[in-house]
Parts: C-alpha cells; sequence; structure tokens
C-alpha cells in the first residue's frame, strides 16, 4: 500500500452514468441545457476513444493519452477550438487569450508570456497570503464552530486575491457584486444553448443569453472603466502600479506585433477574471469538501500548514501532501470538465479516420476517472501524487491545466494560489460534512456544486 493510502478511501457522489445507448438529437440537444455531464455512459469511462456520426455531425471522444497528446501538441495546428465555445462564451471573451486563434493567440501569447513567469508569479505569494489571512481569520466572528457555505467565501477570496495581485485592489469591495454577476452569467448566459450546437443564425434569440445579459453588461461596464481609469493615469505621467493591468495595457509584442487593443484588454480582464479566479475558487471548494471526509489528509495538510514559511524560497517543495490533495481533487472535479476542438483537415487520431470538421472532445471530467488510465478512479487518493507516484501518471492522462502550446498561461499563479488559501484554511479550522447531502458536481464551463457547497467549520 503507498504511503497514506487508506483501506477505505473515500468516493463523492457523481452523477448516474446512462448505458451505453445512443440518445435521440431532441434528448441529447435537452441533457446539454440541462447537465452535459450526463451526456457521458459507462464506455466513455471504459473504451480509449468513441467515435460516430449523428444528425449533428461526426465526432470523436479522446480518452487515450496518446490521442490526448497527439490533438493537443504534435498536431495542434490541425484543431481549433471552433464556433461552439466562442458562441458560448462571447462576445465578453472573444478577443481574449482563451478563444482567440492562429497568429492573434501566438501574438496575444506572446504579449503575456512576461507577466506570468516563476519569478513574477513567486513576487505575489505574501500579498496573497495577506488577503487570505485577513478574509479567513474572520469566518466564525467570535464562534468556536459552524456552517460555512464554502463556495461563497472561496469564490470571495479568490476574487479579493485576484484583485489584490493582478488589479492592485482597483476592484476592492466589488466582490459581491462579481459574484453575484459571475453566478448568474454561469447558470443563464455561458449555458450550452440547443441552438448553438444546431449551428442556428446568430438573429435567433437565446434564451440563455437573454436571461444573461444584465450579468455580462455588469462584466463589461466595469471592466471597461477600470481599463479607462487606468490608461488615463498612464498617459498622464503618473506612477502606475506594477500590476496585470498595467502589464496589459503598456505590453509591446517584441516581433513588432504592437500592442494589444482596448477591447482586447479588456477581454482578457474579463479572461482572468471569470476563468482565472473561478476555477481556483471551484478548486478550493472541492479540496474542502473532500477533506472534510478524510481526516487522515486533512491532519497531515494541517501539519504543513503548521509550519507553512514563506520566507523560505523552497515553501511549496516542504508542502507536498497539500499539493497532492489539491491535484487529487482537480482530478475528480477538474475545474475545466470539457475541451473541445475542431478538425480543420482529415486527419487519424489514434488509428482512427476522421474527416475535416469532426468535433473533437476531450473531457478531462471522463479522462480523469477512466478506468484504463487509474486505480480506483473514483476514489479520493491523494497519495496518487506524492513522489514515487506522481512520477508515473503519463502527463496527457492528467490534464486539469490543458496541455500543449494552448495550456493555461496562469497554471502556475492558480496552485500557488490555491496551496497558500489551503494552508491558511486548514491551520485555523477543522472542516467536517455538515450532516446534508453531498453536493452534487454540475457542469457550468466550470465543475460547480449543484446547490453549493457547505462545511462544519471548527476553530482548532
Amino acid at each position: 500500500m503507498a504511503d497514506g493510502a487508506v483501506d477505505h478511501p473515500f468516493r463523492p457522489v457523481t452523477p448516474t452514468r446512462r448505458s451505453g445507448k445512443p440518445v435521440s438529437i431532441p434528448r441529447f440537444l435537452w441533457i446539454a441545457w440541462r447537465e452535459p455531464l450526463n451526456m457521458w455512459s459507462e464506455r466513455h469511462f471504459a473504451e480509449p476513444i468513441l467515435f460516430g456520426r449523428s444528425a449533428l455531425g461526426y465526432a470523436i471522444n479522446v480518452s487515450d493519452p496518446a490521442g490526448i497528446r497527439y490533438v493537443l501538441l504534435e498536431n495542434a495546428k490541425n484543431y481549433d477550438k471552433g464556433e461552439l465555445q466562442r458562441r458560448v462564451l462571447g462576445p465578453m471573451l472573444a478577443d481574449g487569450l482563451l478563444l482567440v486563434e492562429g497568429d492573434d493567440w501566438k501574438r496575444a501569447r506572446r504579449i503575456m508570456a512576461p507577466l506570468f513567469t516563476p519569478a513574477r508569479t513567486a513576487t505575489s505569494a505574501a500579498r496573497m497570503r495577506e488577503v487570505c489571512e485577513a478574509r479567513v481569520s474572520h469566518w466564525l466572528d467570535g464562534r468556536t464552530a459552524g456552517i460555512i457555505n464554502i463556495d461563497r467565501e472561496m469564490t470571495g477570496l479568490t476574487f479579493e486575491i485576484i484583485s489584490a495581485t493582478m488589479f492592485s485592489d482597483m476592484l476592492g469591495g466589488e466582490a459581491a457584486q462579481f459574484e453575484r454577476a459571475l453566478t448568474g452569467f454561469l447558470d443563464t448566459a455561458a449555458r450550452i444553448d440547443p441552438l448553438d450546437v444546431l449551428d442556428a443564425p446568430r438573429w435567433l434569440p437565446r434564451l440563455g443569453q437573454i436571461a444573461g445579459g444584465g450579468m455580462a453588461r455588469f462584466f463589461e461596464t466595469r471592466v471597461a472603466q477600470l481599463v479607462r481609469d487606468r490608461r488615463a493615469l498612464i498617459d498622464g505621467g503618473a506612477p502606475a502600479p506594477d500590476d496585470l493591468l498595467s502589464a496589459l495595457i503598456t505590453a509591446q509584442d517584441v516581433d513588432g506585433g504592437g500592442a494589444l487593443s482596448e477591447r482586447e484588454v479588456a477581454a482578457n480582464i474579463l479572461t482572468f477574471i471569470l476563468a482565472g479566479h473561478e476555477t481556483t475558487a471551484r478548486t478550493l471548494g472541492w479540496t474542502l469538501h473532500l477533506l472534510s471526509h478524510d481526516l487522515a489528509a486533512q491532519q497531515r495538510v494541517q501539519a504543513e500548514a503548521d509550519v507553512f514559511d514563506l520566507a523560505d524560497p523552497n515553501w511549496a517543495e516542504a508542502m507536498p501532501w497539500t499539493r497532492a490533495v489539491i491535484e487529487e481533487s482537480m482530478r475528480l472535479f477538474p475545474p475545466a470538465p470539457s475541451l473541445t476542438r475542431r478538425a480543420r483537415a482529415d486527419d487519424v487520431i489514434c488509428g482512427q479516420a476522421i474527416p475535416a470538421g469532426t468535433a473533437v472532445l476531450i473531457t478531462p471530467y471522463v479522462v480523469h476517472r477512466h478506468k484504463l488510465l487509474w486505480d480506483d478512479p473514483d476514489a479520493f487518493k491523494p497519495e496518487r501524487f506524492l513522489q514515487g507516484n506522481r512520477e508515473k501518471i503519463d502527463r496527457f492522462a492528467y490534464i486539469p491545466f490543458s496541455q500543449g502550446p494552448r495550456i493555461c498561461i496562469g497554471a502556475a499563479f492558480a496552485m500557488q494560489e490555491a496551496m497558500i488559501a489551503l494552508a491558511e484554511v486548514v491551520k485555523r479550522y477543522r472542516v467536517d460534512p455538515p450532516g446534508e447531502a453531498e453536493p452534487m458536481p454540475s457542469h457550468r464551463i466550470t465543475l460547480r456544486a449543484r446547490h453549493g457547497i457547505r462545511l462544519r467549520v471548527t476553530k482548532r
């Protein structure tokens, strides 16, 4: 038995998997709208690839690490993100790093890469800890124990961190407004609309976008004002904060591609707010949920947190269990549960010929629980990611931040943030299940808990 393994690991609840029988188009569209996780059958978790054709066209689901490597890295130029993601997430993020393609993506990546170097990420660690200490220490307001809405707290915490580290607190005091707008946006406008799946004309109204229009306008208006205020400060010659916002406005492409336009700056700020802080918040929520059901793992993380010292340049290496539980949480509950691509030209994936236009589905939620890739795939076993075990995992079998050229640019920032935040929580509190039904995962761009995550929190 591996170090730290337990005889009866915790297995969190998940949606019931359907049989392998194909579903009708109307049923498929209904599932896509209501709960995309219900699309996956037992076959998806047992077979390396599944290829087929329906009235909606050809599609291939790829879970084989060699196939994933081929699509995301070796022949990535043949696979773009397709129109569906742009329809769901645009127009707010249409000019951001997440959705742009080709030369526009290469230019944006070149401009932003220096903003996420290990050295620059490390400089934000102390500020992250300050924010965490200030917020987490007031959870119980003098009580010794209580039920906490962990989802809400993690959303507020990660928003305050991104505001402090990337925008010099220019968004401070608006966490509650952003949380409401973000939740509303993900529950309405950012859902997969059947009309988009059917490639219906854009002039046909989408119910989700109508319902979520107010939230989208809130983000666009607030961020546009943020960019205008900072640009005025820079153009006026006043000292500007050395943060992501200033860097986006002033950055120049080293290959002569110029600076980002104001629209591109705004789209990338929205990308980091909606994608960056939201994914880390969800990771922390699921991690605390899992720890609440595994006291031994929680105690190991607490032991590391009790001696956590940012003054040590190797602090992260001294917290192997903290990293392992976060990585295992992202395996079971990947913050981005699905990656989609479209084949530009005819190709062959794992021996399967596919025509141009085929929808290529690489689904971390499926890959991370696949029976051919993981031992006891539905169980919470952080020891998988400890030294001696982690090296055995194919890097294309574990893809919480994607892989290849389009791997998440903020992955190191997010992991640092999650480790610091988790340490600040567990060194103060013990977390236990609240005695309610377990939270059920739900695919809303990110992997959220359908009715939120609540935990009983007790001062240590």
